[in-house]
């Protein structure tokens, strides 16, 4: 299960959305799904309702006590290694160890600029910050001399409840290098495969395998996330139709918060220029077609799947948004559990 809340305020309250993912996550815990994750953004309608996914998670663990409770992603660039270290270490003890850490490295110029960060730096401090977080909770009396911070000897409270630390996960949008060094380090992986081509994300993926198995890794190991926007519905023109609307409505919010971009920010981040462009040019069947986003009556969403697997491999996991934008409660509800009763069976054998 995966909340990014694309949603206006007139829509929808920060109060009811949070109210909506409590219950939403506890329905997941009864349905057997593996995890529930959120994302990090600021100021927009885009993610906005989210800017600190450890305080959400953090009261979703305690409202659970079997389902896996993932940051997806953090933003290291925003925040002291020191501190959101310690942050997560606190997590995966209330959560009794069911923290995964998924690490981003930004890519709004709005969120840049209010953090008085510079765009050019999100790559190398994004580095430094997750090395130094998995550092501090591997390591006692640290002394880190960073780029961008120094500090110690230091030894992180509390010491994380996963020994040495929790899964540390890598989140990359369109970067076969990203994916590459992240498979080297023998970091997990989460993608996101509605800004990227088939052969582009087929790209990243074999990028990713191959790094792992050339660094010595244990084959098989890791984990690869791959999120998708899911509606699933009885009727399923039903679900097309919600699809459309939701969809166009996350593309739209996310073309408004790219849009700098367009203009020269964020040079460091080469094709995320196009955003705007991909959006304004943005169709709901030719994306539905690609499997870009899952959407229809049980069996079409269990043929699309199985289209995936065939397309990336049978090594992924699915990471699933149920509720976009101000989708009614109930739909999701519905949603999930069709997909619970009809959908996953047809692959528990693999797992």
């Amino acid at each position: 299960m995966n909340f990014f809340p694309v949603v206006d305020p007139e829509q929808r309250s920060a109060t009811e959305c949070y109210d909506m993912i409590g219950e939403l996550s506890e329905l997941a815990e009864e349905l057997g799904y593996e995890h529930v994750q959120t994302v990090e953004h600021y100021f927009s309608p885009y993610g906005g309702y989210c800017p600190d996914p450890v305080t959400l998670l953090t009261a979703l663990a305690a409202r659970t006590s079997r389902i896996r409770i993932v940051t997806g992603a953090v933003i290291p660039a925003f925040t002291h290694p020191v501190k959101l270290a310690g942050k997560l270490a606190m997590l995966d003890h209330i959560s009794h160890g069911r923290l995964d850490v998924g690490f981003g490295r930004g890519f709004l110029p709005t969120e840049f600029t209010a953090f008085d960060v510079p765009m050019e730096e999100s790559r190398a401090r994004f580095a430094e910050g997750v090395e130094a977080c998995r550092r501090l909770w591997s390591e006692e009396e640290l002394v880190w001399e960073g780029e961008f911070h120094s500090f110690g000897p230091v030894t992180l409270l509390p010491r994380p409840y996963q020994r040495p630390h929790p899964p540390i996960f890598i989140a990359s949008a369109t970067s076969p290098e990203s994916c590459a060094a992240a498979g080297r380090a023998g970091h997990n992986l989460q993608v996101v495969p509605s800004v990227t081509s088939t052969e582009q994300l087929q790209g990243m993926l074999a990028a990713y395998r191959e790094a792992w198995a050339e660094a010595g890794h244990a084959p098989g190991v890791y984990r690869i996330q791959v999120k998708y926007t899911c509606y699933v519905a009885e009727r399923h023109s039903e679900a097309l139709e919600s699809g459309e609307r939701w969809e166009r409505n996350y593309v739209e919010h996310m073309a408004r918060s790219v849009a700098p971009l367009a203009s020269g920010a964020g040079a460091d981040y080469p094709g995320y220029e196009k955003f705007a462009e991909k959006a304004a040019a943005y169709d709901f069947p030719t994306s539905l077609k690609a499997n870009k986003v899952l959407a229809g009556d049980s069996a079409a969403v269990t043929d699309q799947i199985s289209a995936i697997r065939d397309a990336l491999g049978t090594d992924i996991d699915l990471s699933l948004q149920f509720s976009p934008g101000a989708l009614e409660q109930d739909r999701a509800v519905t949603a999930m559990r069709l997909f619970a009763q009809d959908v996953m069976p047809k692959f528990r054998q693999d797992r």
